[in-house]
């Protein structure tokens, strides 16, 4: 019987030399394997009160929506700068060679609310924690972070634990 890591493809050497890029677009196509990942991040908040799932781009919108629709709760895209209308807010993180800011509309969580964070993987962790500093800023409370991939090597589980935040992740692989 195949797992959510039978479905996931590995691509070495991109984008670039050295890099073993765990590719979850073949994972997303096969629709046992896209309802088996979506199932089984679901699996631990069975019986959570949650408020919003936020989606972390770009393929944290593919799951998180999946996720949102599922636990019949709305929606919320964390998106690069530039790319929702609005008022917004903003939060930068480091990238591996320089910094990006990510936003999100400064009305689309209320305080008190309880959010979901959905990925499709967690390597240094620096997208995800500048999502939840967003959340936080609005008063919301994160109640978990949820991945299908996580590269323990990289740290990110560390990071986003070391700030409090409860993480999930269905496989782990090896490597950068």
């Amino acid at each position: 019987m195949k797992t959510v890591k039978d479905y996931i493809r590995t691509i070495p050497d991109f984008p670039h030399n050295g890099i073993m890029f765990r590719d979850v677009t073949t994972l997303f196509a096969d629709p046992r394997g896209f309802r088996m990942a979506v199932d089984q991040m679901l699996h631990p908040y069975a019986g959570v009160h949650i408020d919003k799932v936020v989606g972390l781009e770009a393929r944290g919108f593919i799951l998180g929506g999946a996720v949102a629709h599922q636990l019949s709760v709305g929606f919320v895209p964390v998106r690069k700068k530039g790319k929702l209308p609005g008022k917004t807010i903003e939060q930068s993180y480091t990238l591996e060679y320089g910094e990006a800011v990510v936003e999100l509309h400064d009305d689309a969580l209320q305080a008190g609310e309880r959010v979901l964070v959905v990925d499709d993987l967690l390597a240094t962790g620096g997208t995800a924690e500048a999502g939840i500093k967003l959340i936080e800023r609005l008063g919301a409370e994160v109640v978990s972070c949820a991945f299908v991939v996580d590269l323990p090597e990289l740290g990110g589980r560390q990071k986003l634990e070391t700030m409090g935040v409860n993480v999930t992740t269905l496989v782990e692989f090896d490597g950068a």
